[in-house]
């Protein structure tokens, strides 16, 4: 897969002390992120490759994390 994913420039991804959690901020939403999700988004920024980002999380399935980025790029949080 070619497509490099970065947060769609209505998203932001920022850290809830309160919450002690990152949280996924995009127009009338706040999605709160489990560990692994937001180190997957962090790695977002546009340079690496779907299938690069899948790369750096062996413990989930490849398909898992392309999965989840298609889903994230549904939602138009990613582009």
């Amino acid at each position: 897969m070619s497509w490099k994913p970065a947060l769609a420039p209505a998203a932001r991804l920022r850290h809830c002390d309160i919450r002690q959690a990152e949280l996924l901020i995009v127009p009338e939403r706040i999605v709160v992120l489990n560990d692994t999700a937001a180190a997957i988004v962090r790695l977002c920024d546009g340079t690496r490759t779907a299938t690069e980002i899948s790369r750096h999380f062996p413990q989930a399935g490849p398909d898992d994390v392309t999965d989840f980025l298609d889903d994230l790029r549904g939602q138009g949080w990613l582009r």
